[in-house]
């Protein structure tokens, strides 16, 4: 018969390990839509604590935005816009009115 309080467990002395995750991942993906106009793609990567990536996109105006950026734990978060193209703006509807009254 057991003693009072034991109830089977044997507490044995902890041998945890440091665990160290090395972060490391890459992704990317587009979107090219010709019936909204919805153009964009992206690719990012990861190696450590260093991070590359760069996304563009069709602004409203019809130019191209694209983004290199990269961040690391020394210089951070760095980032260079560049905009390529011609801006397309609709005509604009001339008003011939009779005038003020």
């Amino acid at each position: 018969m057991a003693s009072p309080g034991y109830y089977g467990y044997q507490h044995l002395p902890s041998t945890q390990q440091e665990h160290y995750a090395y972060p490391a991942y890459k992704f990317d993906y587009a979107v090219h839509d010709p019936y909204t106009g919805d153009i964009k793609n992206q690719w990012e990567s990861r190696d450590g604590d260093v991070v590359k990536g760069s996304y563009s996109l069709v602004e409203a105006d019809g130019t191209l935005r694209t983004v290199d950026y990269t961040a690391d734990k020394h210089n951070g978060f760095n980032a260079i816009v560049k905009k390529s193209g011609h801006a397309h703006h609709p005509q604009q509807a001339t008003h011939y009115g009779h005038g003020a009254y």
